[in-house]
């Protein structure tokens, strides 16, 4: 690896997916000392891709999968004072990314804005309904697939921050609640610009939230919308001659929104189950972190 003369992040929030990640890009890419990778999620830092290329495998089309691409990503830096990328599956993906982080960044500063995982695994599932891409209900996945199933495994924090505190220093490594977004996002903002050592008294402009839960008026329409099918192929192609790229995705995404309900279930016995999983984990972490989460705790 040769990255002579090329900047590379001195910051990373590496986890947890469904905790205001969006947003929180969208506030830090306003601060003029900070400088974020122009894709939200590279997540190049989450395995070993020259040891899976050397293995044969096939990466996608758009995917970050050698240095040169994951560095052309900060090859606009000027003087920005921060330089990052957020990528919240590094937290899930520990045991690999870790190894990754002390080969290119190995002293970048390590954020990461937890949820209370039983929120943060109802707030996953819907995603995954949205994009029409799961084939159970959250309940089976708790009762026949709860240590299979990705969205309640990502909510286990304890060990996986334990393995980024004891790979790295208590002080390169912030947890941060999710909580505290809500309650006070300008505060919470003030607290990454600290860490990150650039100016903690701008102030973003935070009107604007991200990613509501919703779920599909229909799920046939749904379907039709976010998976690839002649169709949508169809459309496209007709489209493409009239509209950009960043037009039809507008457009696409009006499309899923007004497919779109707001009020969602209340899942309560859902939230049950998913907090005897996890009520052990959280009083672990509670300890590791040093923060009350007893509101995590209750329904």
């Amino acid at each position: 690896m040769d990255n002579t003369n090329v900047k590379l992040p001195n910051f990373l929030i590496f986890g947890v997916q469904k905790a205001g990640t969006t947003s929180v890009y969208k506030y830090l890419k306003q601060h003029p000392d900070v400088y974020l990778s122009p894709v939200k999620e590279p997540n190049f830092l989450e395995k070993d891709w020259d040891k899976l290329a050397a293995e044969g495998h096939q990466f996608k089309p758009k995917q970050i999968a050698t240095f040169k691409q994951y560095s052309n990503l900060f090859k606009d830096v000027t003087n920005e004072t921060a330089v990052g990328e957020i990528s919240p599956n590094y937290l899930f993906h520990h045991e690999t990314s870790i190894e990754q982080i002390k080969r290119y960044v190995p002293n970048a500063k390590l954020i990461a804005v937890l949820r209370n995982p039983v929120d943060r695994a109802i707030s996953d599932y819907l995603m995954h309904v949205r994009e029409a891409q799961s084939n159970t209900t959250l309940k089976e996945q708790i009762e026949y697939k709860a240590n299979k199933s990705f969205i309640i495994l990502k909510g286990y924090y304890y060990t996986q921050v334990k393995h980024y505190f004891e790979a790295f220093s208590k002080e390169q490594v912030s947890i941060l609640l999710y909580d505290d977004l809500r309650k006070n996002d300008q505060e919470f903002m003030r607290e990454i610009y600290k860490t990150i050592g650039v100016d903690p008294d701008f102030k973003s402009d935070t009107s604007q939230k991200s990613q509501v839960a919703q779920m599909p008026k229909n799920e046939g329409i749904n379907k039709l919308l976010v998976q690839k099918n002649p169709l949508r192929s169809l459309t496209a192609s007709l489209l493409k001659p009239l509209l950009s790229e960043e037009k039809r995705q507008k457009l696409r995404s009006f499309l899923i929104s007004m497919n779109s309900k707001s009020k969602v279930d209340s899942f309560n016995e859902e939230k049950q189950l998913l907090l005897d999983l996890y009520r052990d984990d959280i009083l672990k972490l509670q300890d590791l972190i040093g923060r009350d989460l007893s509101s995590w705790l209750t329904l």
